[in-house]
């Protein structure tokens, strides 16, 4: 039998950064994928393609709506072709997977395909088929198996017409109608890609905002975009029935005042969020179970009640982000290493792909509150920037809350033309303890969307932004 230092179960953006930084600092690693690409949902049915699809159908819209305004003329009709972006959109995937399987090979990885299931502490049967094939031995095991949608117990996902984030994103045909459930993260993002399209978009959210994780000034900003954009939003609703008939599906909602809703399309994409995936891990076998909420327990150092065993990503606890299992995982590595790293939660990034993006780090509005955080805030507008009217990206903000006695930065939330990649800026200050005035005093290039982060920090230190 052969053994390994480090062997990780699951390929997903922490399974695979774990084992990368784990064989840069000379450890033998292997790791275990269940299905027959690498990337786990981030590169598969997640992250990549969404974005993918998010930009296609994004030119689309600028074809039909802002190219005229620039002086752009395109004779005839301006048509798409759905099957076109959906093969586009799995070409950018299969060469994302294919570059996580160069890697694997040029940091001397072992790959074994399969389901892993623990047999104890040290050893994980590799199951083919039904069928365990060979038991992998391993001083240290990191669990990184992620996540998969969320169920309502009501309705029956048939992956036709009531379909999740995955199904949504190889669809044959433009909705007419696409109903909703769940006005977060992925419910924004593939709502937008569809009306676009030319769907009639739905969302209903039970919460009274959609984004409800992030500031409320931002689900504010958002909602007043998609319902410019026609997508229409029943927040405080709570559903309660989805049925299926023939190629309809009728959604039966409550709003806050017990008045009855009724809903029909001819889709229905339930998002309401995604649970840990433990299936088949045999945890037991290794002293291991799972907490109320379906998360394995771990420490500060990602290490569950067994030594030598670690989990990662969606399956622990804290925000399901690529990111954050992309930190955790190099973090592990370190840590078996002899190394002493770490991570700061709350300088988290959290985005939101829509058009505009959306964007977030540190302490919202409202956890400053709860907290009795006497706090300053600083807001900058989008539409006053040279960049923004010269792009005709004029929806959004970046608002800067600071501490009002010492002007440390809390927290900083974004709405806006790029903003995916301004909350970076954002991070770096956060990390270094900057203060408003810090960002203020730093030269942004001009015109840049950037600016907006400057002034924003001078509205919050002196309360003298320049361009407003």
């Amino acid at each position: 039998m052969e053994s390994y230092d480090v062997l990780i179960i699951g390929s997903g953006p922490g399974g695979y950064v774990a084992a990368i930084r784990g064989s840069q600092l000379g450890m033998k690693t292997a790791i275990i994928e269940k299905y027959s690409t690498m990337g786990g949902t981030c590169l598969n049915v997640g992250c990549i393609p969404s974005k993918a699809l998010l930009d296609s159908s994004h030119h689309y819209e600028d074809a039909i709506k802002k190219l005229p305004e620039h002086g752009i003329d395109i004779k005839g009709e301006i048509n798409f072709d759905l099957s076109k972006m959906i093969a586009r959109k799995q070409a950018v995937v299969d060469q994302t997977t294919k570059g996580i399987d160069f890697l694997m090979k040029k940091n001397d990885i072992k790959v074994f395909n399969g389901i892993g299931s623990f047999k104890d502490n040290n050893n994980v049967d590799l199951i083919v088929n039904g069928k365990v094939v060979e038991t992998i031995n391993s001083k240290n095991i990191i669990i990184a198996t992620g996540s998969k949608p969320s169920k309502l117990p009501f309705a029956e996902i048939d992956k036709e017409r009531i379909i999740t984030s995955t199904e949504a994103l190889s669809l044959k045909e433009v909705p007419k109608h696409l109903i909703v459930v769940g006005g977060g993260v992925i419910g924004v993002e593939l709502g937008q890609v569809y009306s676009r399209l030319g769907a009639k978009v739905s969302i209903i959210e039970y919460q009274d905002r959609i984004i409800p994780s992030m500031d409320s000034s931002l689900s504010k900003e958002l909602a007043k975009v998609l319902k410019k954009q026609k997508i229409e939003l029943l927040l405080s609703h709570k559903v309660s029935s989805i049925v299926r008939n023939g190629n309809l599906v009728n959604v039966l909602a409550y709003d806050k005042n017990e008045k009855e809703v009724s809903l029909q399309g001819d889709y229905c994409l339930i998002a309401i969020g995604r649970k840990p995936y433990t299936e088949g891990l045999n945890l037991k076998a290794a002293g291991l179970d799972i907490n109320e909420r379906g998360q394995i327990e771990i420490n500060e150092n990602m290490q569950t009640q067994v030594e030598n065993i670690y989990a990662i990503g969606d399956v622990v606890r804290g925000d399901m982000l690529a990111h954050k299992a992309e930190d955790e995982g190099v973090l592990v590595s370190e840590f078996i290493s002899g190394q002493k790293p770490h991570i700061d939660y709350n300088l988290i990034p959290g985005v939101v792909y829509t058009w505009p993006e959306v964007a977030s780090v540190g302490k919202t509005e409202e956890e400053l509150r709860l907290n009795n955080v006497d706090y300053k805030i600083g807001q900058f507008p989008m539409r006053a920037l040279g960049r923004s009217r010269a792009s005709s990206d004029l929806d959004g903000f970046v608002k800067i809350l600071a501490d009002k006695k010492s002007d440390e930065i809390l927290g900083i939330h974004m709405i806006g033309a790029r903003c995916a990649d301004l909350i970076s800026e954002a991070v770096v200050a956060m990390e270094f303890k900057a203060s408003a005035e810090d960002i203020a005093r730093i030269s942004h290039a001009h015109p840049t969307y950037s600016e907006a982060v400057k002034e924003a920090a001078l509205s919050a230190s002196e309360n003298r932004p320049i361009h407003i």
